[in-house]
């Protein structure tokens, strides 16, 4: 049945007055008055872990957190004993937001025609009301990182907080990084490859002179932007914080030349560049590590890139990345995009089972994505003055079994329904009706 344009108003106020919410996920309230999480598990991740401590917020900022703690007075006071607190889980690269389901094309708003496109800001096109932000929220991630794609200069990612009316509310930081999709260095021969050598190559430097252009042009109009008559120009006025370093440049590298292409375009135009991908960014060490560059590790759960590379060269990834005292975090990008962004937790896990201390597994999908995408004033971490974006669980959120009980987003406590929970209820509801109606 197709409902006219005309009628879904008023279908909206058939569903309010039969007591039918049109949505289950309602943003929380601006916390009005004083919490405290008392008598659980503190892991502070950026310090010492307490146990039976407490954690105290007011107005959306962490106040205190310790042992014995004096609360003021109309405190609200929770007891967590036997409980986890932890700060908000934090996805480092996702197209949360931009895409709802992948095979219809409609729900996909994360790609922009055209190959030059560094005034595109991700943010904006948000859909707030996606049904997988609450059930990504419902595992413990409270923030992401979304990101546009589509051609060699996609635009500008932004971190997000997991709730809120508007793409406004959900916004922490906006234009956090340029992406750009670094073309394979070298020609490919396989069964799914249709372009031959030839034009792969011709390809490849097609856009790396198309790269390379954009950035000297923007370069030419940051310089000219005093002169008399200067037209402005939206793209490369885009691009001038990326100039004077206050946005880094994030390049989706997955091979060795890649990276080392990337570097090298980096150390060219001296701007700051983060790694996104890194499969063998270990290979790569010395030169990351000599200009300071991080790695987001896209997803745990991917398959080897070459036939002799061991069965679990991407499980071991983060470990590697650790010993070598490389910056990193971890990422859930894959195949499924923002559908699988619940199962972050896990990628960090098989991380830690494969190597990576657990400790360092936590980190690396809280601080470390904070620190990276340079938000750490304010999340990644339960200390006073950051925003009291955190999670209360019945165990460590890296383990399937634990589940999380409570959340908060700057101190708003958030709903933790979803599609999946309301999917759950309702045919469970089903089939005792089925039972009882059998007599059994």
């Amino acid at each position: 049945m197709i409902l006219r344009k005309e009628l879904l108003p008023l279908l909206g106020s058939l569903l309010l007055v039969s007591g039918l919410p049109a949505s289950d996920e309602i943003p929380g309230a601006p916390q009005d008055h004083p919490i405290a999480l008392v008598g659980g598990t503190v892991h502070t991740v950026s310090g010492e872990t307490l146990a039976r401590g407490t954690v105290l917020f007011d107005k959306g900022r962490i106040t205190a957190v310790g042992s014995q703690l004096k609360l003021p007075e109309g405190t609200e006071q929770i007891d967590v004993t036997g409980k986890h607190l932890y700060p908000a889980l934090f996805d480092a690269y996702t197209n949360l937001g931009l895409v709802e389901i992948n095979s219809i094309r409609a729900t996909r708003d994360e790609s922009e025609t055209g190959n030059l496109n560094p005034n595109v800001r991700a943010e904006v096109a948000v859909n707030p009301d996606s049904e997988l932000i609450p059930v990504a929220r419902s595992n413990g991630v409270l923030l992401a990182l979304t990101a546009p794609t589509g051609g060699i200069l996609s635009g500008k990612s932004a971190v997000l907080q997991l709730d809120g009316w508007t793409w406004e509310d959900l916004t922490v930081k906006s234009e956090v990084g340029m992406h750009i999709r670094w073309p394979l260095m070298a020609p490919v021969s396989d069964w799914w490859v249709e372009k031959s050598t030839k034009d792969q190559i011709q390809e490849r430097d097609k856009q790396l002179e198309m790269l390379e252009e954009i950035f000297k042009q923007a370069r030419l109009y940051m310089q000219s932007r005093q002169d008399p008559g200067h037209l402005r120009d939206l793209r490369l006025e885009a691009m001038i914080p990326v100039f004077e370093r206050k946005q880094p440049i994030i390049v989706s590298a997955n091979t060795i030349s890649q990276i080392q292409a990337a570097v090298a375009f980096a150390v060219r135009h001296q701007v700051r560049l983060i790694i996104f991908g890194g499969y063998d960014a270990l290979s790569c060490s010395a030169l990351l590590k000599q200009h300071d560059v991080a790695v987001i590790v896209g997803s745990v759960y991917r398959l080897p890139r070459r036939q002799d590379d061991d069965y679990d060269a991407p499980f071991t990834l983060p470990a590697r990345l650790h010993q070598a005292g490389i910056p990193f975090c971890i990422a859930s990008n894959g195949r499924f995009g923002a559908s699988n962004v619940r199962n972050l937790p896990y990628h960090a896990a098989t991380a830690a089972a494969f190597g990576l201390p657990v400790e360092e597994a936590i980190k690396a999908i809280t601080l470390s994505p904070a620190r990276i995408l340079g938000v750490a004033d304010r999340v990644g971490s339960l200390a006073v003055g950051k925003d009291a974006t955190l999670i209360v669980s019945s165990g460590n959120p890296l383990e399937t079994t634990s589940d999380v009980e409570l959340a908060f987003i700057q101190g708003r406590q958030v709903d933790l329904m979803n599609k999946h929970t309301r999917l759950w209820q309702k045919y469970r509801a089903k089939y005792r009706q089925q039972r009882e109606a059998a007599g059994r």
